[in-house]
This record gives structure tokens, C-alpha cells and sequence, in this order.
């Protein structure tokens, strides 16, 4: 054989690899870009459902502190609870927007920068959803008390009570952000609590999106 032909058969067969190396990469990624956007369907399912029940907390919210306008602490629970009402909606919602704007068809780069944002969102901001209930249990019972039953808890079981639960909450409160705080700033703790909060479907889009990533790292 010819030193010319050798050359031209060695150049087809990496021409030959190359593509085939490229439609095992495209199939790799397509894989795994599916996994990501299931796994990401029940994070859409659970938003929407948090904002139908913020709304729907809002509107009995609303009903409760307008008819009590003439008693004030029943006031301020109705309006807080409302306002509890309105930042569910508003996340919920925050979190559908952040969703959306992830394009499975961009490069790798700029879906890993849009799901960092997503968890980011995700975990902060589902901490402070989830933190004001140390407090947020005392005011929901007595609007719900009030509401069902006309007891009045402020009222039935002294406003002693009803101030030393809310000292113990905030208390509760404050020492769960401080150890929030010194956790995510240690080397073994921090990685954890981070996985914690953004919840597994996250987590494993973000070992995906990594996958997708070594192997074009690879490919080139």
C-alpha cells in the first residue's frame, strides 16, 4: 500500500472515530439531559401546589384579620399569616420562573450556571419558609382555634403563655440560623447540609450536569 493511501485510510478512521465518538457523547448527553428534566417534574408539581395553598391562605387569612379588625392581636395574626400566605405564592412562583428559564438545548456551562442558581434559590429560600414555623405554629392555632371553635388562645390561656411560647420560638429560631451559619462554613458539615436542603432531585441533576461535563472534557 501506497504511503499516500495509508495516510488517507488512517485520516478516514479518525474521521471514522470522531463521529462516532461525537454521537456516543450526544447520546450520553440526551440521557442525561432527560434525567435532569424529569427529575425536575415533581419540583415543578410541589411549587404549584405551594402556591395554590399559599393562595388559598391568603384568602381565609384575609377573611380572619378583616373581621376581627377591632381586636388587635387577632389582627396581626390574620396579617401575618397572610403575609405567610403571600411569600409562599411568591417563591412557589420565583422557583416555577427559575425552572423555566433552564435551556436543555444551551451548552453544559450555562445549564450548570442556571440549576446553581435554582439550588441556591432553593435552599435559602426554603430555609426561610420553613424557619418562621418555629414561631408561625402559635399564631396558625389561633387563627385556627378562633376560627373554628370562637377560643380565643391570647385570651383562654393567658398572655404569659402565648409571650413564653414566642420567646422559646424565637429562641429556637435564632439558634437554628446560627448553627445554619457555622455549618455551612465547615469543610465535612457544610457539603451535607448544602445536599440537604436542595433535596435529592437537585442533587442528582447537579452530578448529571458534572457527567455531561467530564465527559465533553474528555472528548476533546
Amino acid at each position: 500500500m501506497e504511503l499516500d493511501d495509508l495516510k488517507s485510510a488512517w485520516q478516514s478512521l479518525n474521521e471514522t472515530m470522531a463521529r462516532q465518538n461525537a454521537l456516543n457523547l450526544r447520546a450520553l448527553k440526551d440521557q442525561k439531559l432527560d434525567k435532569v428534566r424529569h427529575g425536575l417534574r415533581p419540583l415543578v408539581w410541589g411549587q404549584a401546589i405551594q402556591i395554590g395553598l399559599g393562595a388559598l391562605l391568603a384568602l381565609v387569612s384575609a377573611g380572619f384579620w378583616s373581621n376581627h379588625r377591632h381586636v388587635p392581636h387577632l389582627l396581626v395574626t390574620g396579617l401575618v399569616m397572610h403575609a405567610y400566605g403571600l411569600a409562599m405564592i411568591l417563591f412557589g412562583t420565583r422557583m416555577q420562573v427559575l425552572i423555566g428559564r433552564i435551556d436543555f438545548g444551551a451548552p453544559v456551562l450555562e445549564i450548570q450556571r442556571r440549576m446553581a442558581e435554582l439550588r441556591r434559590f432553593y435552599g435559602r429560600g426554603g430555609l426561610w419558609i420553613g424557619l418562621p414555623w418555629w414561631v408561625l405554629w402559635i399564631v396558625a392555632m389561633e387563627m385556627l382555634f378562633m376560627g373554628l371553635f370562637g377560643a380565643d388562645l391570647y385570651v383562654n390561656l393567658s398572655p404569659a403563655v402565648t409571650i413564653s411560647q414566642f420567646a422559646i420560638g424565637f429562641l429556637g429560631w435564632a439558634l437554628t440560623l446560627a448553627f445554619d451559619a457555622w455549618a455551612r462554613r465547615h469543610p465535612k458539615f457544610g457539603p451535607e447540609l448544602t445536599r440537604a436542603t436542595e433535596g435529592k432531585n437537585l442533587t442528582r441533576a447537579k452530578a448529571a450536569l458534572e457527567d455531561i461535563a467530564r465527559f465533553e472534557d474528555e472528548a476533546r
